[in-house]
């Protein structure tokens, strides 16, 4: 069953981070900017659309990963503490690189509702 969590919270976060990269390429790409700088006109509402949609998958996805690295991390982590009680301050580093991943997908949303609003 761990094995299990563990493959799809990898799978997540690699589909987190394709769909960030993804749209980083899309929304900020130079011949995007420059065409839209020149023609002056506002982005389109589609754009707009798919743009939240992009958050908000970006944001959903990166917490739904994040929670379940979080909880395999930090059982380990529980379990480990028990054997060793000088391991909590590894222990806590890891667990906090597990939330790590929730706020890079906070940032990557952050940074496309900058651009669309």
């Amino acid at each position: 069953m761990t094995a299990r969590i563990t493959a799809i919270a990898t799978l997540l976060l690699a589909m987190t981070a394709l769909a960030g990269i993804a749209t980083l390429l899309f929304w900020w790409s130079s011949a995007a900017v420059a065409e839209t700088a020149a023609s002056g006109a506002p982005i389109t509402p589609g754009a707009v659309q798919w743009g939240f949609v992009a958050a908000a998958l970006a944001t959903g996805l990166s917490s739904l990963g994040a929670g379940i690295a979080v909880a395999s991390v930090g059982s380990a982590a529980i379990g480990a503490l028990a054997e060793k009680p000088e391991l909590l301050g590894r222990a806590l580093i890891m667990v906090g690189l597990a939330e790590g991943i929730a706020i890079y997908g906070l940032i990557i949303s952050v940074l496309i509702l900058n651009r669309i609003i």
